[in-house]
């Protein structure tokens, strides 16, 4: 609700309406009031005005330049807020916060502790907000990441435990011969070498960890930046969907979230198979020490590159799951509410609050012109380059670049702006 209140309309001291209490004197307890009266308030330019203001709403102070605006607001009642907000503080605090003069003004009644945010923008960061600026939203994080209880995003049903039966059902619902790794997170986003944790995987019998999303050997001599953060999981095991599977599944699910804390990562890939018989078969690999044994004479790409997955990875978790829905979450955290977080940030926008697009109507704005002059931005520069980009293009769809653009298909003029996600020889 916006409550626009002219300041060229205040009422000045010859016209006052507060009703006093019983005893003559305002006994007002801010907590219990639903207004914040002011009275007599003369700061810089304000001529003792009286004014009534309703809590819990937002209000808009409008007028000219110098009717008072931000005397009233600012320098009236944001400065008595935060003045008795000081006064409430010990001694020993007091001296680290300095000196706030009381605003000239008779009384306001029913003022909280104020925040005020400075009109003025010096810093056009998209990750400053109202809510950084004010420290508000390290608490708002604390509070959702602490007391939350998280919710079924397709039937808001409270999420609940998942067992390993029910992981295990899942898995089993995917395609046949669809082939996936189990691994277990067990540092995320931790800066550090890890390499007790590394050698205690390869103690363990494990052969292959995925860190920062490339998979490595732990025979290998891994160095890692202490300095950077790193995310590391075990690939527990390697399976390729099909009936007969179901008790080493379990098995491999259980040692994974055993050393993950409860969470599973399904990493679906597509791996030409490497003959017909690795087509049709499980290769079995055993867990633990008789792991290594088993892998020398497996033969595998790398299920971890993003060319392979057919979606994205399925989390499971033995604490927060919806047993409708299958939607997944892990533990509520604070970090889980941080857009400066990989893990809070939204996947479209990475917590900048924007999408970066181009207007078609912008690159193309003469569609008449022939396609090798109607594209703007490549029309006034020295297109050699650019114009064997076309050709090359041209020759593979089947169009000739003196075409006006309008009159290519839709395929075409697509494969020009977005790609054909399909390499192309170029001349």
């Amino acid at each position: 609700m916006f409550l626009s209140i002219p300041m060229s309309k205040r009422r000045n001291g010859s016209d006052r309406s507060m009703p006093p209490s019983q005893n003559g004197h305002a006994s007002y307890n801010p907590l219990l009031q639903n207004t914040i009266r002011i009275r007599g308030a003369r700061q810089h330019n304000l001529k003792n005005i009286d004014l009534e203001l309703p809590r819990d709403r937002l209000i808009v102070f409008t007028g000219v330049s110098g009717s008072g605006k931000s005397s009233l607001a600012f320098d009236t009642i944001f400065a008595e807020g935060q003045r008795r907000y000081v006064e409430s503080l010990s001694a020993y605090a007091r001296q680290f916060l300095g000196q706030v003069d009381k605003p000239d003004v008779d009384a306001i009644e029913g003022l909280s502790p104020a925040i005020s945010i400075d009109q003025k923008s010096t810093s056009h960061n998209p990750r400053s907000t109202v809510g950084t600026v004010t420290e508000i939203y390290d608490y708002m994080r604390l509070l959702f990441g602490r007391a939350g209880e998280p919710h079924c995003p397709h039937c808001d049903r409270s999420i609940a435990p998942q067992t390993i039966d029910q992981m295990g059902d899942r898995i089993m619902e995917l395609p046949d011969r669809t082939r996936f790794q189990i691994l277990a997170p067990v540092i995320r986003g931790k800066k550090g070498t890890h390499k007790k944790l590394l050698s205690s995987l390869s103690a363990e019998g494990f052969v292959r960890v995925r860190i920062d999303g490339e998979v490595r050997e732990l025979s290998d001599s891994i160095e890692l930046d202490k300095n950077q953060a790193h995310t590391i999981e075990i690939v527990v095991d390697r399976l390729v969907k099909k009936p007969g599977i179901e008790e080493r599944l379990i098995d491999s699910l259980s040692t994974c979230l055993k050393h993950a804390g409860g969470i599973a990562v399904i990493d679906i890939v597509q791996e030409e198979p490497t003959s017909n018989q690795d087509a049709g078969n499980v290769v079995e690999l055993p867990l633990g020490k008789n792991l290594k044994a088993a892998e020398k004479g497996g033969k595998y790409g790398d299920p971890t590159t993003s060319d392979s997955p057919l979606s994205a990875p399925l989390v499971f978790s033995e604490n927060f799951a919806c047993p409708e829905h299958g939607a997944v979450m892990e533990e509520l955290s604070p970090r889980l509410f941080s857009f400066n977080s990989p893990y809070g940030a939204c996947p479209g926008c990475h917590g900048l609050g924007s999408h970066r697009k181009f207007a078609a109507d912008l690159v193309i704005p003469k569609p008449e012109l022939p396609v090798y002059a109607a594209i703007a931005p490549w029309s006034d520069k020295d297109n050699t380059y650019y114009l064997s980009l076309l050709c090359s293009v041209a020759n593979a769809y089947g169009f000739d670049i003196q075409t006006p653009w309008k009159d290519l298909t839709k395929e075409q003029q697509h494969i020009l702006l977005h790609g054909s996600k399909e390499p192309i020889w170029i001349e």
